[in-house]
């Protein structure tokens, strides 16, 4: 069984109590790795190494920060192969989408580089006319990074890369669930000559997590993850009056317009429920139909959802993966029985497989209502829930009932009805005529419950600064 230790001031360092984390791999059920949990004093360690660190980082010109930062992406490349066979047996992913992950995880640090000749401030007028007003952007300087399980390698440099090229340092928390993609990023870091301390990743229990979360010196904790952790992250941030950047839940709703192409529109669908078993944020996670083509749309995407296979994507990679772990999918599953019991028609799938792994079909409801908890609440698995309506206001109406407000999808090839739907829902994000895909240039950012800040883009890197102003008398 494969050992791992955390990486804390530059190195690879061994645990103070010997606790450990058990990964294992969610396709098979087998027990694949421990890891050593970092211990409280560990994790004040670490914090303290990136305290020293950061000083002399921040002070560094940003072009120089981004030559490490290009390093990094370059590193990551070259360790691609070894974080994504990590990744894959961790999550259970296949090779090449693991793979995959980890050389876009390499370009969206190369993006983040780019911006070290960009972090701009502002010179503002003067009420005074011997006086000169600036704003900079500065580092906020110590940054918790909280980790998910689904894409860990992407988001943890989604995370890092802005944090860094701002002159801040970070100390990383990886999911439990898929921690090993993380030390062989480690690795890949080790390589490229950071300052020691600038980046410490540490697997912890919860305890710790608080620990982590809760010192003086972390000014800024980022996470990805569900509403429940996102509650806990704002109490924590309470401690120092912390910065929270959370990106949490979402219920992605699909508005599906009579005049667009149906087949088209119900094979993007499937697809985005049906990718890494639906575990994404901005997964389509309802489906609104227009009355008159609900019928046929139903059985298009019924056809298409059932003929999706599960199984071990290291052995076929034209699979279904697996949930990330059995306590998911008894959840997903006792959601689905549920809307069965509340009037909603089983379409297809809702059955509990059988044999090792952590398997769920991809699963199609119809009659469903807007009260019910499938369309309330996030799956975050290959379930999908079809709703019926007459018009478009009322499409809006039930796309915007809701307590998340992440992200969107609309499929219409009518310019008058994309733009009133565009300055009407209640989301972060729309996607008209696509689903959802997160590019890194623009702003992932929630509404309602959906998070606080926001990742990517200029307006992502900027949630890692803290502004001084300047009023210069002369």
């Amino acid at each position: 069984m494969r050992k791992e230790r955390n990486f804390i001031d530059g190195a690879f360092v061994d645990a103070d109590d010997k606790s450990t984390i058990v990964v294992s791999n969610p396709a098979t059920g087998e027990r694949i790795a421990e890891i050593e949990a970092a211990s409280t004093a560990q994790v004040r360690m670490a914090v303290a190494a990136a305290t020293r660190a950061q000083r002399g980082w921040a002070r560094l010109p940003a072009i120089e920060r981004a030559q490490h930062l290009r390093r990094l992406a370059d590193a990551l490349v070259a360790h691609a192969n070894a974080i994504g066979a990590a990744l894959a047996r961790e999550s259970g992913k296949s090779l090449s989408d693991a793979v995959s992950e980890a050389v876009y995880a390499a370009e969206i640090t190369r993006y983040h580089a780019e911006w070290a000749r960009r972090i701009e401030g502002e010179v503002i007028p003067s009420d005074n006319a011997d006086e000169t007003i600036l704003l900079q952007r500065e580092p906020i300087g110590v940054v918790a990074c909280l980790i998910p399980f689904n894409y860990p390698v992407y988001t943890l440099l989604r995370k890092i890369a802005p944090a860094l090229i701002t002159g801040n340092a970070v100390v990383v928390r990886p999911s439990n669930n898929t921690p090993l993609s993380a030390f062989e990023i480690a690795r890949a870091i080790e390589q490229v000559g950071f300052p020691p301390g600038l980046v410490n990743i540490l697997a912890m229990r919860h305890e710790q997590a608080g620990e982590l979360c809760t010192q003086p010196a972390v000014g800024m904790i980022t996470l990805t993850g569900s509403v429940g952790v996102g509650r806990s992250v704002l109490e924590y941030c309470k401690a120092n009056i912390a910065k929270p950047s959370l990106e949490l839940g979402g219920k992605t709703p699909a508005i599906i317009e009579p005049d667009v192409d149906l087949e088209q529109a119900a094979s993007a669908i499937a697809s985005s429920k049906t990718t890494h078993c639906g575990q994404l944020c901005t997964a389509i996670e309802r489906v609104y139909v227009h009355a008159s083509v609900h019928d046929r749309f139903l059985t298009l995407l019924r056809d298409k959802l059932a003929a999706v296979r599960i199984g071990d994507r290291a052995e076929d990679p034209s699979r279904m993966g697996p949930l990330v772990n059995d306590r998911a999918r008894q959840d997903i599953h006792a959601k689905v029985q549920r809307a069965i019991n509340e009037g909603a028609m089983l379409e297809c799938g809702g059955t509990m497989p059988a044999g090792s792994g952590f398997f769920y079909p991809a699963t199609l409801l119809s009659g469903c209502r807007q009260d019910m908890e499938i369309v309330q609440e996030e799956i975050f698995g290959p379930v999908l829930p079809v709703l019926r309506y007459d018009s478009l206001d009322e499409a809006l109406q039930m796309a915007n009932d809701h307590q998340f407000g992440l992200s969107s999808v609309l499929y219409t090839e009518c310019y008058r009805t994309a733009l009133k739907v565009a300055n009407r829902i209640e989301a972060g994000e729309i996607y008209v005529n696509r689903t959802p895909a997160d590019p890194y240039q623009g702003f992932h950012a929630g509404w309602k419950r959906s998070g606080l800040g926001g990742d990517d883009g200029k307006h992502g890197m900027l949630e890692f600064t803290q502004t001084r102003l300047v009023v210069m008398r002369y």
